[in-house]
C-alpha cells in the first residue's frame, strides 16, 4: 500500500507560439508548430519537493495546446515496480512515444506529502490499497481515461508499457 508523498519533477515546460523555427512570425494559435517538438520526459525517480498540483496544471495547458494527453505517474523511489517504469520510460522508443503522444508527470507518493495522497485520491478515486506505480492517463480536459489502479498495470516491459501508451494516446 502506498501512502502519498511530494510531488514529481517535470523536465517540461510549456512551448510557447512563436519559438524555434518561427520565431520571427507573430505568435499564433497554431497548434502546428508546438505539435512537432515532442516534450521533454522527465528522468527517472521522484522528486519530493515538487508541487505536483502546479506540475499537473502546466501539463494539462500544454498537453491542451499540443494536442496530447497527459499521463500522470504516481509512484516512490523506493518501488521497485516504478524503478522498472522509468527503465522503460527512458528506451528511446517509449521515450519518443512519450514525448509526441504526451505531458509526463510524476508525483512521489512515496513520503508523507497529503497533497500528493489528495492527488492520487482525486485521479484514482476508487481508494483502497494502490499497487505503484499507478498510471493515469488525463484528456486535456482533464478528465481521466483510465486508471491502473482500477484495471491493472501493464506489463513492466517496453512491449507491455508501449502497448498501454499506444491504446490512450488519443
Amino acid at each position: 500500500s502506498a501512502s502519498a508523498s511530494a510531488t514529481p519533477r517535470s523536465g517540461s515546460s510549456p512551448a510557447r507560439a512563436g519559438s524555434g523555427a518561427d520565431a520571427g512570425a507573430p505568435a499564433t494559435a497554431s497548434r502546428t508548430p508546438a505539435a512537432a517538438r515532442p516534450a521533454s520526459v522527465p528522468g527517472p525517480g521522484y522528486d519530493g519537493s515538487a508541487d505536483a498540483q502546479k506540475l499537473i496544471d502546466a501539463a494539462l495547458r500544454t498537453a491542451k495546446s499540443e494536442g496530447r494527453m497527459v499521463l500522470l505517474d504516481f509512484g516512490a523511489n523506493w518501488c521497485g515496480n516504478c524503478k522498472a517504469a522509468d527503465k522503460v520510460f527512458g528506451q528511446p522508443q517509449t521515450s519518443a512515444l512519450l514525448g509526441t503522444s504526451y505531458q509526463l508527470v510524476k508525483i512521489d507518493i512515496g513520503g508523507n506529502s497529503s497533497a500528493n495522497s489528495a492527488l492520487l485520491r482525486k485521479y484514482s478515486p476508487s481508494g483502497g490499497t494502490y499497487t505503484m506505480p499507478v498510471l493515469v492517463v488525463v484528456t486535456p480536459s482533464g478528465t481521466v481515461r483510465t486508471d491502473t489502479h482500477v484495471t491493472g498495470n501493464p506489463s513492466l516491459t517496453s512491449e507491455g508499457i508501449n502497448s498501454f501508451l499506444h491504446q490512450w494516446a488519443s
